[in-house]
């Protein structure tokens, strides 16, 4: 075969692969042969194609569960200006609707409003370390995620 003829699929396999995401980590999301570390612990959920990420952090003792607002490599906080975010969780059979408040953080400069972090509380929340949910939606820089699945794990 003549190469010049393979050149411009060789072009296009460089490109492709090129535009890829180059990082890399030990938890998260898995497309594209790569993963990214939740700064939490927590778990990471994709939103969009690799726009966005949400961080879901149970706290047991407390019976609180933490959502963070991160890029789409989970490095860096996004601000958003809802003042609350719900989560539907399937625990115990049942549906339970969990309304996240959003948190400000003088240490940020983070206000209600203007803040990448959303929490709720209660009681199963204590005793319930994994379940599925749903984000019902939430809007970050003008793009609407709806009906978001999620699945928190330990």
């Amino acid at each position: 075969m003549n190469f010049l003829r393979l050149l411009p699929a060789l072009v296009g396999f460089t490109a492709l692969f090129l535009a890829g995401c180059s990082k890399s980590g030990s938890s998260g999301h898995s497309g594209g042969g790569h993963a990214h570390t939740a700064p939490h612990g927590g778990t990471l959920i994709e939103l969009g194609e690799h726009a966005y990420n949400l961080e879901l952090v149970r706290d047991a003792a407390a019976g609180k569960l933490t959502v963070y607002i991160l890029d789409g490599h989970a490095e860096n906080f996004v601000r958003i200006a809802a003042k609350e975010i719900e989560v539907v969780a399937i625990a115990g059979g049942q549906r339970r609707p969990l309304v996240l408040a959003a948190v400000a953080n003088p240490a940020t400069g983070e206000t209600v409003g203007n803040t990448s972090q959303f929490e709720a509380s209660a009681d199963w929340l204590k005793s319930t370390a994994e379940f599925p949910g749903t984000v019902t939606a939430v809007d970050i820089r003008g793009t609407v995620f709806r009906n978001v699945a999620i699945y928190l794990r330990k």
